[in-house]
């Protein structure tokens, strides 16, 4: 057998050889990290906080047991929803920061470039799951391919008082929304107005697409390119929301954040909102007697049907990320129907799924007062529709242009003014010009 020869240092190559390893030794102790042969993979997800804080607790839990299945670290980092987007942009800006994040509603086209391809996760988990609803799969869906994952939707029914509804003489919350606006001039007059949001929140969002799309009216037209808004639909939509400011609601919606609303109905001095059911988990879990008088029912409808707007919330990663494939493979993980139950059974029905077979959770029908929520999938769409969703849409959306339309009128601007106005930021919008985070 040949053996190999070891070559003799001398004194000087010894000391230059133990002199470098020192100094990278100091280095990466000074760092407080080990060399990258000896460190465990970390997986960055953003998300934002919860509106059912325990369901951050149970994706935390799950990402921490992804991690020990995998040899590997995720860590979760939420925030402010309403401070994504400038959070967002920052990331595209610089290509760095988190490996994967959750997306809301258009933003997967307006980051289009930046996002990988979801294809194949995608195609595995959607087959899986029983197939997407198409109103979730289109916000994932750009020329490009699917460049996010559905994640979950969240019903936006009408949450109402009972006990000041049947002390106003009603017997049933409204089914429209002029119905609202007569009952709603009956209960402010017994000092229980209420309330939706006319401010830049999310919120304010889905009702307003909600309330135009039920009177016909639109933003943009099926092509997504022309600006919709001037037309005597929107003309109705706004006097309508003049109306109901000036005779069924408090100034205070005008500044209301995501939580305003939220506030108001569990003041107990609030009679009926728009928003999904945080207010009465909320009351649940901090055992508050309101929940009992708290109950949901269908957003309302109008002339042109019921059309909902539901937050759609997905996942996108980063091109620039360095662990694509593990970004993958927590994603479907996440999608594992255990870990999917768990995780609507954590946010107490606040969560619904995109896949048509998760949807099948006895939660809905175990409270009577949440059983109403999936048909809500029934009336959603988009935001944007007709039209297709867009980067301009999500421009729209994350400029608040038509919640700042209904505040300009309410405030006294002319009704065709405010309208003219929103049209030209919209054509705007289209044309990539207005900025984002």
């Amino acid at each position: 057998m040949k053996t190999t020869e070891c070559p003799v240092q001398t004194r000087r190559q010894f000391l230059t050889t133990t002199a470098g390893a020192s100094a990278g030794m100091t280095s990466w102790l000074a760092l407080g990290k080990a060399p990258a042969y000896a460190q465990k993979r970390e997986l960055t997800f953003l998300s934002w906080n919860h509106f059912v804080p325990a369901s951050d607790d149970e994706l935390r839990k799950q990402a921490e047991a992804f991690g020990k299945a995998n040899n590997c670290t995720v860590r979760v980092d939420t925030m402010a929803h309403l401070q994504m987007p400038s959070k967002i942009a920052a990331e595209a800006q610089s290509q760095s920061g988190h490996d994967m994040y959750r997306t809301a509603s258009a933003d997967p086209f307006l980051y289009e470039n930046l996002l990988l391809s979801m294809d194949d996760v995608v195609a595995k988990v959607g087959k899986q799951g029983g197939g997407w609803y198409n109103f979730a799969a289109e916000s994932c869906q750009t020329k490009s391919g699917w460049k996010a994952i559905p994640w979950f939707w969240v019903s936006f029914p009408g949450t109402y008082n009972m006990a000041h509804f049947k002390k106003a003489g009603f017997d049933h919350p409204p089914k429209t929304w002029d119905e609202l606006l007569m009952q709603g001039k009956v209960l402010k007059k017994q000092g229980n107005p209420v309330g939706i949001p006319i401010s830049h929140c999310s919120d304010a969002h889905s009702t307003y697409w909600s309330v135009a799309w039920s009177q016909g009216a639109k933003v943009l037209e099926a092509d997504g390119k022309t600006p919709g808004i001037v037309s005597d639909k929107t003309a109705q939509v706004i006097e309508w929301y003049k109306d109901l400011y000036a005779n069924a609601m408090e100034p205070e919606v005008l500044s209301w954040d995501d939580a305003g609303n939220n506030r108001f109905i569990l003041s107990g001095k609030g009679s009926w909102i728009h928003n999904p059911i945080s207010p009465y988990n909320s009351a649940l879990a901090n055992k508050q007697p309101i929940a009992d008088d708290l109950n949901h029912h269908n957003s309302p409808g109008g002339p042109a049907g019921i059309h909902s707007a539901p937050p759609n919330l997905s996942i996108g990663i980063w091109k620039f990320s360095k662990n694509q494939e593990l970004a993958k493979e927590f994603i479907a993980y996440l999608f594992q129907k255990q870990n999917f139950d768990a995780w609507i059974v954590a946010s107490n029905a606040f969560n619904h799924p995109p896949l048509k077979n998760l949807a099948d959770h006895p939660i809905w029908a175990r409270n009577p007062k949440f059983a109403m929520l999936p048909k809500e999938a029934e009336y959603a769409h988009p935001r944007g529709w007709p039209a297709k969703p867009s980067e301009a849409v999500q421009r729209i959306d994350d400029n608040y242009i038509m919640a700042d339309m209904v505040a300009k009128a309410v405030n006294g601007m002319p009704t065709k003014r405010a309208m003219d106005w929103a049209q030209e930021q919209v054509a705007l919008a289209v044309k990539g010009q207005l900025k984002v985070g």
